[in-house]
């Protein structure tokens, strides 16, 4: 899959190709590298070089290439890299959401210039307020934000009671070891007959959130850094089953029975009177 994989860019002489680029500087800095066509791409230094493309061709191949007739929602759009591309693959309706404005904006732009303007919707809404869509998709994209979160757990409670209707692609960073270990079913206060507390929490394969106090890559929004265990065991929590794996940090899911939901109320409450869009 190549630069050009999300459309064939802008057409036009210097002058549109000038000020297109005038337009993408104007909402600099973009974390999204897009190839918007005729020389203008939005992040051609990007830290992470050409992010999140080459990424994306190395795990896209988990998803069908063909959405004809699938519902997409892509949470934390960002500048809509994702939701343009699950358009490029025939998806029948595609909606991004993200709660920075400017990232919609970038998002619209790139739209524009790659001719989804009028396929691909892009909304401000918070992940804590997907209730209000009131509607399921066949697809769920919640990649990059669930660090991000002062609520992770709580966000894919939402996701899964209100708008993930059959798969979910998600991504989060992870730190820490990158072996699962076996979980008991129950942990008992302290190990039978003694006052020892049992040692599975010392374990590095035990499902683990790591906490960010301060910064993290210079970046204070970077709460949460779950290693692997934890990131597998807070989506089979929220009742995702994971079908594949395709990199460290990605997992394509299913939506399974939620574990204990026949127990009580749990942590995904029901939309609230304030949630707007």
């Amino acid at each position: 899959m190549g630069r050009d994989a999300i459309g064939s860019g802008v057409s036009g002489g210097v002058a549109d190709r000038e000020g297109l680029k005038k337009r993408v500087s104007a909402l600099a800095p973009w974390f999204h590298n897009i190839d918007l066509g005729g020389g203008v791409v939005t992040a051609p230094d990007h830290f992470l070089g050409d992010y999140p493309a080459a990424k994306f061709a190395d795990f896209g191949g988990c998803l069908p290439e063909n959405l004809a007739g699938k519902t997409v929602l892509d949470i934390g759009c960002n500048a809509g890299f994702y939701s343009m591309e699950m358009k490029r693959r025939g998806a029948s309706r595609v909606l991004g959401i993200d709660w920075d404005q400017r990232y919609l904006a970038q998002a619209q732009l790139a739209a524009e210039a790659l001719g989804y303007a009028d396929s691909v919707e892009f909304r401000q809404l918070s992940v804590y307020d997907v209730a209000a869509l009131g509607e399921r998709f066949d697809l769920v994209i919640f990649m990059g934000v669930l660090y991000h979160l002062r609520h992770p757990l709580l966000a894919l409670d939402l996701i899964r009671e209100h708008v993930a209707g059959d798969l979910m692609l998600f991504q989060t960073m992870q730190q820490g070891s990158t072996d699962v270990g076996e979980v008991p079913e129950d942990h008992p206060f302290y190990l039978p007959g003694t006052w020892t507390p049992p040692s599975y929490f010392d374990d590095a394969t035990y499902p683990k959130m790591h906490f960010i106090e301060h910064r993290f890559a210079g970046d204070w929004t970077n709460w949460w850094a779950p290693n692997r265990a934890g990131s597998e065991a807070m989506l089979r929590a929220a009742g995702f089953a994971i079908e594949a794996h395709p990199q460290s940090d990605v997992y394509l899911c299913r939506v399974a029975p939620v574990p204990y939901a026949d127990w009580g109320q749990m942590a995904a409450y029901p939309a609230r009177g304030g949630a707007t869009a």
